[in-house]
């Protein structure tokens, strides 16, 4: 029988592991796979560990990591992948904002032969309307500036064909955007459409501020539009700076008009000492991201593991990243 894996990263979201295994079990049961949920609580500083316990005591089919401390989404979605031993993986989030009930969807354009089965949000429910903007903004930037275009409107919600998940393990970077990676590896792709709805209870971790790093990253890692930006940018104001000088020659020149030049000199002293701080913080995030990679750093570290395991006898480093 073909395995299946649903990864289910979680961050204090104690209130809500209960609600969502609910909805999720029968699910489960509707699957002729044999399913198994990884939990994997990225740090959590409340009660979710507890409940996972609880969840693993109860149903033999959960299974919980527990990172040593919070290492970001991305690293615990990392980690869910690396240990999910199955024909295919499903990612999704605990809040219950994606339905499991789609879950079913996914699985049949799998077996149709596709590698991996993304879900596009029709609409976001329960989400500001400066929230829905921004994402809507986010998406369709990437779209423009990476040479591998995100599908839009699109989370983690997706599933995974064990070649596709090979194929991430595969990838040795530390700064992770897996919205990115997702696409980048290619195969055969396609995508479900579904109606997002809010969250079952609490509050979002993702305020604006970690929304932008976010997006940061993600244009950082997959474009160097903004390099080239920098670049355009320096050159326009070059040229500028080269006519407006000739300007101001001839006009003296001709005409004999005296150069007013001290509230001139310091808008321009201004203008381009900001292009040039502009540049500088480009190629400054750019070389801080090469400087996280050279460092080698593992994603993270297992503190405790529920349910078998295939990652041999050290659960401190996986067996995945201790040869990068």
């Amino acid at each position: 029988m073909q395995t299946l894996t649903i990864v289910v990263p979680a961050y204090n979201e104690a209130h809500g592991l209960e609600a969502f295994h609910r909805r999720l079990s029968p699910v489960v049961a509707g699957l002729d796979l044999a399913c198994s949920v990884l939990f994997v609580d990225d740090g959590s500083t409340d009660a979710t560990w507890n409940r996972i316990r609880d969840l693993a005591a109860r149903d033999p089919q959960v299974q919980g990591l527990r990172l040593s401390r919070n290492f970001g989404k991305e690293a615990a979605l990392s980690a869910g992948i690396d240990h999910a031993e199955s024909d295919a993986v499903v990612v999704i989030d605990a809040d219950l904002q994606d339905p499991p009930e789609r879950i079913p969807d996914l699985v049949a354009q799998w077996r149709a032969g596709y590698d991996v089965v993304y879900a596009t949000r029709d609409a976001r429910e329960g989400e500001s309307p400066l929230k829905r903007l921004t994402a809507a903004a986010f998406y369709r930037m990437m779209e423009r500036l990476s040479d591998t275009p995100l599908p839009r409107d699109t989370g983690d919600f997706r599933l995974l064909s064990r070649r596709a998940v090979h194929a991430l393990r595969s990838l040795h970077e530390r700064q992770r955007f897996m919205k990115g990676l997702f696409t980048w590896i290619g195969f055969r792709q396609t995508g479900i459409r579904y109606r997002r709805q809010a969250r079952h209870q609490g509050r979002s971790k993702w305020s604006y501020w970690r929304l932008l790093n976010l997006a940061m990253e993600g244009i950082t890692s997959f474009s160097v539009a903004p390099l080239r930006l920098a670049t355009w940018i320096g050159l326009g104001s070059s040229l500028l700076a080269f006519a407006y000088g000739v300007w101001v020659f001839i006009k003296a020149l001709i005409w004999g008009d005296p150069v007013r030049g001290y509230p001139t000199l310091v808008l321009v002293i201004l203008f381009l000492g900001g292009v040039q701080l502009l540049a500088l913080g480009v190629i400054g995030e750019y070389l801080g991201r090469m400087y996280a990679e050279t460092k080698q750093r593992p994603l993270y570290f297992i503190e405790e593991h529920l349910g078998p395991t295939t990652r041999g006898p050290s659960d401190a480093v996986p067996q995945d990243l201790r040869s990068r």
